[in-house]
């Protein structure tokens, strides 16, 4: 074999390798990488649910910051039921600096209905909305209410899936430890 032959050879063992590793990565990317604790927290844009119509906002908007993403719907329970604690979480920690963010995950046509259910809770934190489901497949979601806890470095520092109690004294003590930590 002539070295001309066994370059073509190499190249096509390349082409070959890196071809597989292209459809490997689109069609087990969630399996290889993982959203989880430990991990960059992935991009997303959503809109703002201000008066004078939405804005875009995305994760970089809160690098820096400590933020507790919360996505979940207008129509489900659970997110109903933790919500309460949520806003609790927020009048202790907000002034901190904890950022809060719900992120509706309804599908397009129902800003009416989180804006009823954002004043029926009396919420105060920031509600974004995002009803295409890309948020949901990007953070790898098995469904709602599904929380990350982000630190200031946009490294996820905690995943619920599921209601849970964020006033509880364990979350507060994560939370002013987030707080406490060095920006990078």
């Amino acid at each position: 074999m002539t070295a001309r032959q066994q370059w073509i050879v190499v190249g096509v063992v390349v082409l070959a390798v890196g071809a597989g590793l292209y459809v490997a990565t689109r069609t087990f990317g969630s399996d290889l990488f993982p959203v989880a604790p430990g991990t960059k927290a992935p991009e997303f844009q959503a809109g703002t649910m201000v008066a004078g119509g939405p804005k875009t906002k995305n994760i970089t908007d809160y690098r820096g910051q400590v933020v507790l993403l919360n996505l979940w719907a207008t129509w489900c329970g659970p997110c109903k039921q933790e919500m309460p604690s949520i806003q609790a979480l927020h009048d202790s920690l907000g002034p901190q600096g904890l950022r809060v963010v719900a992120l509706s995950v309804d599908d397009p046509g129902f800003e009416k209905a989180i804006r009823d259910f954002v004043a029926e809770h009396k919420l105060t934190f920031e509600i974004l909305h995002e009803g295409s489901g890309k948020i949901e497949r990007d953070y790898q979601t098995s469904g709602i209410p599904e929380t990350f806890v982000i630190g200031k470095d946009g490294v996820i520092r905690k995943r619920v899936i599921g209601a849970a109690e964020w006033n509880s004294p364990t979350n507060l003590t994560l939370m002013r430890g987030l707080l406490a930590e060095d920006a990078p």
